[in-house]
């Protein structure tokens, strides 16, 4: 699971991806390694994990992990192949989703590519090129379905009147992730064409430091252009990220975040939001060898959670034995936790919930 991040030239991208190529900075507990130039694994902070060890005191600690990908800067024809235009809008198709890095300060030190500053004009630049890539892979796919709906089959005539919608949206400058489409619509017609517009996306305000904390004009002008889109808004110093990322000493490193307001760095909410854009959650497994995080899509039951750890778990599942991380860390083991009876054993319907401590029965 992938989140990519884009934006225009100049607007931060770069110094962003590589704040969290620093984010082990925060912590021994949360490094960061380079499968390729552009693509990362950044580690989940979650206090939780700290917390556990505490409590079991294992040989290790493994966090829950999630891929940022640093995408070339995408210009105007890129639809068309302009610029990367077709290695960015390739590499997007790629993600399951979007961080979209805007540029919400000042600076006449650093050019912007249209000469001016403006988050809702490069905003719409991108979502532009991005809206006509869609067009054009629906289009593509409504002449193969008009085809197979002269027959009369039911399913290519559902096809086609979900695809027609699609075709008006994009048609009207709008993206997809706005369409009030079924689970089922999405899954049967949309998820085949991997549309670029209709993967979740988290808006990143990058802005100057004296608007870390509560943003500025810039910031409420992105806020209310993206409020119909059931997106995020996440307001991040990118080069203030970069400052403190640099210093070595924890101390110094909380020393910086109390000066300008912060209570962690912001790269750790940048981190956590975009696990939760991937529609991901995590359990936990704890004992003396291993406390670990474990990542699972949302809505995963409780042989798929056991499918994560190995195949033959799922396969020969037989039931889990549950215990609530709150219930864990306030009666301090998973002994005492049994004698207070907060142990609930789970058969194959059970969804499993975040921060769910987990044992598993199986046999093959």
């Amino acid at each position: 699971m992938k989140a990519g991040i884009v934006g225009l030239p100049n607007v931060g991208k770069s110094t962003l991806f590589n704040c969290l190529s620093n984010a082990k900075a925060q912590s021994a507990n949360f490094p960061f390694c380079t499968i390729e130039p552009n693509i990362g694994v950044v580690n989940v902070p979650d206090p939780r994990l700290e917390k556990l060890e505490a409590l079991v005191n294992p040989e290790r600690v493994v966090p829950a992990i999630v891929e940022i990908v640093d995408i070339a800067g995408l210009v105007k024809g890129a639809s068309k192949g302009e610029g990367l235009g077709n290695k960015f809008l390739g590499n997007i198709r790629e993600t399951d989703a979007v961080i979209h890095v805007l540029r919400c300060f000042d600076n006449d030190n650093i050019v912007h590519v249209d000469a001016s500053i403006d988050p809702i004009r490069d905003k719409e630049t991108i979502d532009i090129e991005l809206q006509l890539k869609d067009l054009e892979a629906v289009e593509k796919k409504l002449e193969k379905v008009k085809k197979a709906s002269r027959t009369g089959d039911k399913g290519a005539l559902k096809e086609l009147s979900v695809l027609t919608k699609v075709k008006e949206t994009l048609e009207s400058g709008i993206s997809v992730r706005t369409m009030d489409l079924t689970d089922t619509e999405r899954e049967e017609y949309l998820k085949p064409l991997q549309l670029l517009t209709d993967k979740p996306v988290l808006y990143v305000c990058n802005v100057d430091e004296a608007s870390a904390v509560s943003g500025n004009a810039y910031v409420n002008k992105v806020k209310e252009a993206v409020k119909d889109e059931n997106a995020e808004v996440l307001v991040l110093a990118v080069a203030t990220e970069a400052d403190i990322m640099e210093l070595e000493d924890y101390e110094e490193r909380q020393m910086f975040l109390e000066d300008i307001g912060l209570e962690e760095p912001g790269v750790s909410k940048l981190i956590r939001s975009a696990y939760k854009l991937l529609n991901l959650q995590t359990y936990f497994t704890a004992g003396v060898k291993e406390v670990r995080a474990w990542t699972i899509h949302l809505g995963y039951t409780a042989p798929q959670a056991a499918g994560v750890i190995h195949t033959d778990f799922e396969k020969g599942f037989i039931r889990a034995e549950v215990i609530k991380y709150d219930d864990f860390v306030t009666l301090g083991s998973e002994t005492k936790v049994k004698e207070a009876g907060k142990l609930a054993v789970e058969g194959k319907e059970y969804v499993v919930q975040d921060g769910d401590m987990m044992n598993f029965r199986f046999n093959v």
